[in-house]
């Protein structure tokens, strides 16, 4: 990296199901309002704003934008299914990087969607197992899973107990959409595709997070001491065999997690074993599973040991989802890369109440649009 990249202020909205919540600007007003107010400076401070949304209508990031009562600065758009918060956020970190800016807004928002929406992202991604009907994607984290049980002798429990862990992590989190607990039999009980249940796929859902990026002399000339910063991000997309039908574990984005991580770990000169605390991409239990070891966290084959050791959780070498991730939190598809930095940035603060990972000082995101790009990024606070 050219210039560091500290994460000053953060902000987000309780995440709700499709049908409930404000209008987009008023998510984006709301989660910006909270962001500015966390760093500590006027709106008036901020050079440029990026904006993430996967449905809004187009220029919704600019009218949230405007809501904040800013103006004249240039706001630019990400759409990238999935992963449109985290690319918000890479785009944000370059302007700060390479000079262009001291001072940026990056923000992610999903509000209740028109009905042409709502059927695109059931018929596309595949998020909504409420839904009628089983879509492409919802049988592909399933195969991917029969896969992995194939392929190393994992049972499907090992699945399940992903969700249990979620939900047991959610229950401490204001802004999840899904808090209750789950007993591993309630998470088994009502399969629709094998070996997922319904339990182990997230829900979509509605809400807004926003995060100011800032350079080394912004943060000087205002006094902010000792922020969390950006260690290492990449961006990749999908190789050659994601697209091929032997593989359905490469197709859910196996080989994007495993080579935006290389890059990250070797940008930060820091390897997995030193993460604390990781919020990666859960769409499903399946997902979760695979990137324990694509993310290097443990070896092939070895991802079902990490969970019965409890090692994704409290007490464990890291803890995986603090949140609840996206099976809990739900997945408003502009909001989500945005809200795993939101998270990540309190854990290093050590402001998570009580969900705070002790002497948290390492952290790792991972956020991906399947079959388009994948986002990891690092976070350090010395």
């Amino acid at each position: 990296m050219n210039r560091r990249v500290n994460v000053i202020g953060v902000g987000m909205t309780r995440f709700t199901d499709l049908g409930v919540g404000g209008r987009f600007h008023d998510l984006a007003g709301e989660a910006g309002r909270l962001a500015l107010q966390d760093a500590g400076i006027e709106c008036g401070k901020v050079e440029a704003a990026y904006a993430g949304s996967a449905y809004g209508d187009y220029l919704c990031g600019q009218r949230g934008i405007a809501e904040l009562g800013l103006s004249a600065v240039p706001v630019f758009d990400a759409r990238n299914h999935g992963a449109s918060g985290s690319t918000a956020l890479y785009r944000a970190r370059q302007a700060i990087e390479n000079g262009m800016a001291d001072c940026v807004l990056a923000i992610g928002i999903e509000a209740p969607l028109p009905q042409w929406a709502r059927d695109c992202w059931q018929d596309h991604q595949a998020l909504n197992p409420l839904a009628i009907g089983l879509p492409a994607t919802t049988q592909l984290f399933a195969r991917a899973a029969r896969e992995y049980m194939e392929r190393y002798g994992a049972c499907k429990e090992t699945f399940a107990m992903v969700a249990v862990k979620s939900r047991e992590h959610a229950a401490l989190n204001p802004y999840a959409l899904l808090r209750q607990p789950l007993s591993l039999e309630a998470v088994l009980a009502e399969e629709i595709c094998e070996p997922l249940t319904r339990l182990q796929y997230c829900r979509p859902a509605c809400g807004a997070a926003a995060v100011v990026l800032c350079s080394d002399e912004f943060a000087r000339k205002h006094a902010i001491v000792d922020p969390v910063y950006i260690a290492a991000q990449a961006m990749s997309t999908d190789s050659a065999d994601s697209c091929n039908d032997d593989t359905a574990i490469c197709a859910v984005g196996y080989d994007m997690g495993f080579t935006a991580a290389r890059d990250v770990y070797e940008q930060a000169g820091i390897g997995p074993e030193e993460v604390d605390v990781c919020e990666l991409h859960d769409c499903s239990t399946a997902n979760e599973i695979l990137l324990y070891e694509a993310l290097g966290f443990c070896r092939e084959g070895d991802a079902e040991k990490l969970v019965e050791d409890g090692d994704n959780t409290y007490g464990g070498n890291r803890v995986i989802n603090p949140s609840g991730g996206l099976l809990s939190m739900g997945h408003p598809l502009g909001a989500t890369g945005i809200s795993q930095c939101v998270e990540l940035v309190w854990q290093l603060r050590g402001v998570a109440a009580n969900r705070q990972v002790p002497h948290a000082r390492i952290a790792l995101q991972h956020n991906i649009s399947l079959g388009e790009a994948c986002v990891v990024t690092m976070y350090r606070r010395d």
